[in-house]
Order: structure tokens, then C-alpha cells, then sequence
């Protein structure tokens, strides 16, 4: 065997092992984290859940006043006057041109705001900080538990698959919750351009007050959506957990538990 070949397979031997190192890291530490993590994590989320940011809140206090002014009637007019006069070109040479351009309603042009930017809702983004954490960690923990139980799953042979199918069920569970908290990270950035678009009519037509309340019911909204959130990330953990905790002889040795089951 040359020097090259040599190299090359020393190489490779010192790749799978260590490969397998990490499987084997991850197989235990992920059951760690079943066992012993996941309780904790089921308590502390149902501490928040009965905290004053969650529990019995009064959904008044989230409100927000959205700060864009209804413009004086005659500031309106002038400045529809002018826009006519400037974009006509004739002054009133040309009424009928005019009364039809009035017959649209535009709304008003947005140069500037008295209050400057309209910022968001502060009672919402402070939530949002406390549970995006949470999203995140479920979907890490997720993702970590489909790797612990492939790296369990035997090789294909006929027969004495019962613990197999355990696994594949097991599987097929956890890419829901995963799927679940990736819908729910969406949600969130969607609430944003939502209630963007709200405020980017109300701010062209702060005369409608439509506008003003659909911001409110939008942040209302938002409030009950992050509330459920995390509801259901502790109802996810605390499934995951049982699903694991009642089916882990058969996750980890899913041929031997069936085979001793049998005599």
C-alpha cells in the first residue's frame, strides 16, 4: 500500500470514529434531555402561563395609541386645492376636469407625522421577547430528538419490526410539533406586515376611525395568538415527553424489547 492510500484510509478511520462519537454523544445526551430537561421546561412554562403578562390580564392594558392625527378640515382642503391647482395647470380653466378628479377620494399624502414614526405596540414585542425564545428552543429540541431516535432505528430486515414502527410513529409525531413552532415563528413576522398595512391606510386616511380599531383588534388578536403559543409549546413538551417516557425500551432496542416480549 503506498504512503497516499495510507494516509487516506487512516484519514477515513479517524472520520467514522469520529462520526460515531458525535452519535453517540448525541444518543446521550438527548435522553437527558427527555428525562430530566423537558419536566423543568413543562414548569417553567406553566409559570409564565400565570404570570400578569399572561394570567387574567385585562386586554385594555395592551392597547396603544397609535399617535397619527386627524388633520383640521381646512389644512386638508388647502392642501387639496393646491394639488389640484399644480397638477391641472389651469387653475380653474377646467372644472369639469376638476369635479371629477374630487369625485375620487385619495386621502391624504403622508410627508411626515407629528409624533414621528409610529412605533409598535410595546405590550406585544415585550411578549413576543419572552416567547420567541421558547419557539425556538421547542424547534432545536425537536430536531434534536428526530437525529436520537434515527440514529436508533436498526437496519431493514423482514420481520420483528413492532419497535420499528414505534420509532417511525415517534417520528412522524415530532416533525408535527416541529412543523407546528416553525408555523408559529411565521405567524409572528406576519403579525408585523399586518399591522404595517393597517397603520399605512390609517396614516392616508386618519379620518377613519375603522382604521384606528382595526389596529386594536389586531393587537387584541396577537395578544390571544401568543397566549395559545405558549400554551401549546408546554402541551407539545409535555407530549413528547410522555409519548417518550412510555415508549423508551422500545425506542432504544426496539428489536430486543419486542423479541423478550415474546417468551
Amino acid at each position: 500500500m503506498s504512503n497516499e492510500a495510507a494516509t487516506t484510509s487512516i484519514q477515513s478511520k479517524h472520520t467514522v470514529t469520529k462520526v460515531q462519537e458525535y452519535k453517540d454523544t448525541l444518543i446521550q445526551m438527548t435522553e437527558l434531555l427527555v428525562t430530566r430537561r423537558f419536566p423543568d421546561i413543562i414548569v417553567q412554562l406553566n409559570e409564565l402561563l400565570t404570570t400578569p403578562m399572561f394570567k387574567e390580564r385585562n386586554v385594555e392594558e395592551i392597547h396603544q395609541d397609535v399617535s397619527i392625527p386627524v388633520l383640521p378640515p381646512d389644512l386638508v382642503q388647502n392642501h387639496s386645492d393646491s394639488s389640484d391647482s399644480d397638477s391641472d395647470g389651469h387653475g380653474d380653466d377646467q372644472p369639469e376636469k376638476k369635479r371629477a378628479r374630487n369625485d375620487i377620494v385619495m386621502g391624504c399624502p403622508v410627508m411626515a407625522l407629528p409624533s414621528g414614526s409610529v412605533s409598535c405596540n410595546q405590550s406585544i414585542c415585550e411578549i413576543i421577547d419572552v416567547v420567541k425564545p421558547k419557539i425556538r428552543a421547542l424547534i432545536e429540541h425537536a430536531n434534536v430528538l428526530k437525529m436520537w431516535i434515527s440514529f436508533m432505528i436498526p437496519k431493514i430486515e423482514d420481520g420483528n419490526n413492532f419497535g420499528v414502527s414505534v420509532q417511525e410513529d415517534t417520528l412522524t409525531e415530532i416533525r408535527a410539533v416541529e412543523s407546528d413552532a416553525a408555523t408559529w415563528f411565521v405567524q409572528i413576522s406576519a403579525y408585523f406586515r399586518s399591522r404595517a398595512k393597517i397603520v399605512s391606510s390609517l396614516a392616508k386616511h386618519p379620518y377613519i376611525e375603522d382604521y384606528r380599531q382595526a389596529v386594536t383588534e389586531l393587537d387584541e388578536q396577537e395578544y390571544l395568538n401568543l397566549w395559545l403559543v405558549v400554551s401549546e409549546v408546554r402541551n407539545h413538551y409535555s407530549s413528547l415527553h410522555d409519548l417518550v417516557i412510555k415508549n423508551l425500551e422500545k425506542l432504544k432496542r426496539p428489536r430486543n424489547a419486542n423479541t423478550e416480549s415474546l417468551y
